[in-house]
């Protein structure tokens, strides 16, 4: 027996609900009431400088107004929430611990600047714009010495090399990426919260 079928939108609440954010929604909320699904509404607010509360009610009366009810959202909390991003730390705190434990991630304490000028120089050179992998092999002292001078790190999940990622989309077909040209790409901030690949694909599993 194939699991049920879910779907989701999921705004950040940057802003106001614009046409494309209502098309996806509506596609969404279709595809879950074709199958006899649900269709659930995520708030992905862990920027928290651009997220403002008042977007969030704004969207919320939006939807409703198209007559796109959700099954299960931030109003409508069930056994699977909390639906707001902002109130899934601890949920995310646990797989980071277990990232480290693997030694899945690691931290990186390279600057903004530092980061833009790597960026600059591998487009120059007609490479990839990916994360250099500076901070990846740092020894276990250095790594104590940086985070003890109070230089701030942002976690890093470790790509394997020399593979590929692949799945089969149901609208676009096969997909196909080389690791090597991903790069070690950042899941927690250096203020803590978790960044938005992270966060997505624990909340969509």
């Amino acid at each position: 027996m194939s699991a049920p079928t879910v779907t989701r939108f999921a705004p950040s609440p940057t802003g106001e609900l614009h046409l494309g954010n209502a098309r996806t929604a509506l596609f969404n909320f279709l595809l879950a009431r074709h199958a006899g699904g649900r269709f659930i509404l995520r708030i992905e607010d862990t920027d928290a400088e651009r997220s403002v509360a008042a977007h969030t009610g704004a969207l919320l009366r939006d939807l409703g107004w198209l007559g796109l009810e959700w099954d299960a959202g931030p109003d409508r909390e069930d056994t699977l929430g909390p639906y707001r991003q902002s109130e899934r730390h601890a949920l995310y705190a646990g797989y980071f611990a277990e990232l480290e434990q693997r030694a899945a991630v690691y931290p990186c304490f390279c600057t903004p600047l530092e980061l833009e000028l790597s960026r600059r120089a591998r487009l120059a050179a007609g490479k990839p714009p990916r994360y250099a992998g500076t901070c990846r092999d740092l020894s276990v002292d250095e790594r104590a010495r940086r985070s003890k001078d109070g230089t701030p790190a942002t976690l890093r999940f470790r790509v394997p090399p020399g593979t590929r990622v692949e799945w089969l989309d149901l609208v676009h077909g096969p997909q196909s990426f080389a690791t090597d040209d991903i790069g070690d790409f950042v899941v927690r901030r250096a203020d803590g919260s978790a960044a938005f690949f992270f966060s997505n694909a624990v909340d969509d599993a």
